[in-house]
């Protein structure tokens, strides 16, 4: 040191894990009730500032939610007497509810399609205005939700102790002998005809003119659908995403990805083609894509046989050729007839600063470096306790769920969910070992199942991890087996904040650290 003016500082280690408590739940269960299918939820997204939160079911319903802690119910000196926390979590309500997509036939293809929310995406807001996209497997929706004031007619502008039956009014509060005027400004006393010569004014002067009072009293919030981007898709639409440009976004499905402006319903541009000649050819399909949080004409999408392509826009007009592939060498002597059925990528999602893309497959959470293409930078197994069960699971189709991943705002922590309800929460900031499972129930920490702690590799921006967590049996630390039935495929960290909500089955459940 040089006259205090450096000061030494160890390096900084990996973050404590995070302690997660239970923060709200709707449309809780009580024991014993029956989920109806079109009320499990299908699909969660916040928006960009985290302020709202939307939900798609099955029943092609959305519903929004909007976040309360932020606004000043009370006064701070009010909280502070109350021993109320000033920061408090994030805390949401209901906000409204509407029905996005209707079950229809398609009479050409003899094909019901149904009313699923696959997909919601935020748009940017305008005006006071919510903006947002869905899709079910073949039509996006654009729709506009705003507050709309209720305007009526409260009051006829009238003293009701002056009026007569069939609108006949006194003439003026001021004239001792009141003097009836009918309604249109006449009076049946001929002294008083208004139509006649010699006009004069009556005693106690001219009849005001009434008029009804419009006051706008309540709000109300009204969805609107603005556009619907039809008739593009041959397959069911597995994704969508927003252009950091705000002016278009992406559609996928299993064998192509179509470029629509907003603005534009009728017209889409077909930018990534894998369909074959013959499609005894085909060999893999589309399962994901997602713009580049900030660069505009890059994208990338994930494939069936677990590989990521990422794509250039300024390339050219239909990019079959990518610019970069994102893809995990195949170790000698694992094959087995499950292998490409779990390599599959379910879901991919870039970090907010585009730099890594984080994607689940059947197993496991790969995160990647776009700027390393040898393979992920670190593998988290998610339940890797399944794999001698790969023969049950793919005869009752488990194996082919499709489990949803998500990043925290700050890029240290991913999150994916598993069976049983549960859902897992991994630290990958270089030398973590975090590595928390979670139960979506009034309880989180329930299922915490006590695992020796194991030496870690670092974790840098240039080793590939592999990192198992804590491992588990079939069966949990209560003793119960492990539901298959019970499945966390949907959930999403709050893009700002320690705090994630998820589904299971018909309830939204959330969670903050």
């Amino acid at each position: 040191m040089d006259g205090g003016d450096e000061v030494l500082t160890a390096p900084a280690g990996p973050p404590q894990p995070l302690e997660w408590k239970f923060s709200q739940v709707f449309g809780e269960r009580t024991a014993g009730e029956e989920v109806q299918e079109v009320d499990i939820i299908s699909a969660i997204e916040f928006d960009k500032t985290g302020d709202h939160l939307a939900t798609g079911d099955r029943g092609g319903r959305v519903v929004l939610f909007e976040r309360t802690d932020t606004k000043d119910h009370a006064p701070r000196r009010y909280l502070e007497r109350m021993d109320y926390p000033i920061n408090r979590h994030p805390e949401f309500r209901y906000k409204t509810e509407f029905q996005s997509h209707e079950p229809e036939f398609d009479y050409l293809k003899s094909l019901e399609i149904e009313e699923k929310i696959n997909k919601i995406r935020w748009c940017q807001t305008a005006n006071g205005a919510l903006f947002l996209l869905s899709t079910n497997d073949k039509a996006i929706k654009f729709w506009k939700v705003q507050e709309k004031k209720l305007k009526k007619v409260s009051e006829m502008n009238l003293d009701p102790q002056k009026t007569v039956g069939n609108g006949n009014m006194a003439c003026s509060s001021n004239s001792n002998s009141p003097i009836p005027f009918l309604a249109n400004g006449g009076s049946p006393d001929k002294s008083y005809n208004y139509l006649e010569n010699d006009f004069s004014f009556p005693p106690g002067g001219l009849p005001s003119l009434r008029l009804p009072v419009v006051t706008s009293q309540e709000t109300n919030l009204v969805a609107r659908c603005r556009k619907v981007y039809a008739h593009a898709h041959d397959y069911h639409i597995n994704s969508i995403s927003n252009n950091s440009d705000g002016e278009t976004f992406i559609s996928a499905d299993d064998l192509r990805i179509n470029l629509w402006n907003l603005e534009i319903s009728d017209q889409s541009f077909n930018i990534v083609d894998v369909k074959p000649a013959n499609m005894e050819d085909l060999t893999e399909v589309i399962t994901s894509a997602e713009f580049h949080p900030t660069h505009c004409n890059m994208l990338a999408y994930s494939s069936s046989k677990g590989s990521i392509r990422l794509i250039d826009l300024r390339q050219s007009a239909l990019c079959d050729s990518h610019a970069k592939l994102l893809e995990e060498p195949e170790s000698p002597g694992s094959r087995s007839f499950f292998t490409e059925i779990i390599a599959s990528i379910s879901d991919i999602k870039f970090a907010k600063d585009g730099r890594y893309i984080l994607s689940r497959d059947y197993m496991t959470l790969k995160l990647w470096d776009i700027n390393m293409d040898s393979g992920p930078i670190a593998t988290f197994q998610v339940h890797e306790y399944l794999r001698p069960k790969l023969c049950d699971l793919y005869e009752n189709d488990s194996i082919f769920d499709k489990f949803e991943c998500c990043l925290s705002g700050d890029g240290l922590r991913v999150a994916t969910g598993s069976y049983s309800n549960l859902f897992r929460v991994f630290g990958c900031a270089p030398g973590s070992t975090e590595a928390t499972t979670l139960e979506a129930s009034k309880n989180p920490m329930r299922r915490q199942i006590q695992t020796p702690s194991r030496p870690s590799r670092s974790l840098s921006s240039i080793t590939r991890v592999v990192r198992r967590g804590a491992e588990t049996s079939g069966i949990d630390a209560n003793g119960n087996a492990f539901d298959f039935t019970t499945k966390l495929l949907h959930l999403k960290w709050h893009p700002t904040e320690n705090s994630i909500a998820c589904a299971a089955a018909n309830s939204l459940y959330m969670y903050y650290a």
